[in-house]
């Protein structure tokens, strides 16, 4: 079953409003539609308007890096999915390894965080992913099973439709290590098997995409995995030319 190549640049804490006018008008410029890719880019919060609307009627989907697990009230600082989605936002990323690491997010927030994301109609990119401790220990299957499993508790086959699972192995985020293709495609074949116990038409439809380290070399061996749908780019997504490349390579 043909599904769709998801590939989403995280800009993380980066590009202020002119570095990211920069990069939006040379990704707008360059950018050709490509059927059954869906390119996507997460800028900062303060950045998310002004890219919502250099967007307009392009190929590029907008995304956001995080979602409050309310819908409103009294919670400083934070920005709801129905705020997100006033504004043009279609994807959000739930559950980054640097959002469980430094605000020590746990499997419950992220479903919380899902639901919200799927009540206001955006699609949610959940990253899972083991540290390097963990593999070395060989208990990568235990952690993406736990992972899986507590992201998406209680969320029926209809939600689940609407949601991209990001394979992230933490030991390759920012390091300069990747997973070798085959590796990643044992994992993301792991993904794909437990999502089949829940729903089996639908554990084909689900795109399953791999972040760490992605670049331009390395984009086609990774992508021509047969469970591996696209990409979370981090550092490559910064630079109009690498994110391209790896889009091409999709």
């Amino acid at each position: 079953m043909s599904r769709l190549k998801i590939i989403a640049g995280n800009w993380k804490m980066n590009c202020n409003l002119s570095e990211s006018e920069k990069l939006l008008k040379a990704l707008v410029n360059n950018v050709k539609p490509k059927n059954g890719v869906v390119p996507v880019v997460c800028p900062p919060f303060t950045s998310l308007a002004l890219t919502a609307s250099l967007l307009k009627n392009t190929p590029i989907q907008l995304g956001a890096q995080d979602v409050s697990e309310h819908d409103n009230g009294a919670y400083t600082g934070d920005i709801s999915a129905k705020m997100l989605k006033s504004i043009g936002v279609q994807h959000v990323i739930i559950g980054h390894s640097e959002r469980r690491q430094y605000h020590n997010e746990d499997d419950q927030l992220v479903n919380s965080k899902i639901r919200q994301v799927l009540k206001a109609g955006l699609k949610p990119i959940v990253c899972i992913g083991e540290s390097l401790e963990q593999r070395e220990g060989n208990n990568t299957e235990q952690i993406i099973r736990q992972q899986l499993t507590g992201a998406i508790v209680g969320i029926a086959a209809k939600g689940l439709n609407d949601i991209i699972i990001a394979y992230e192995p933490v030991w390759a985020i920012g390091t300069g290590r990747t997973a070798s293709p085959e590796m990643a495609q044992e994992v993301h074949e792991l993904i794909r098997s437990e999502l089949s116990k829940l729903d089996q038409a639908l554990s084909k439809k689900i795109s399953i995409i791999y972040g760490g380290s992605v670049k331009p070399d390395n984009a086609a061996g990774l992508l021509s995995q047969p469970d591996i749908d696209g990409a979370l780019v981090g550092g490559a997504s910064l630079d109009a030319k690498s994110f391209i490349s790896i889009l091409e390579a999709a």
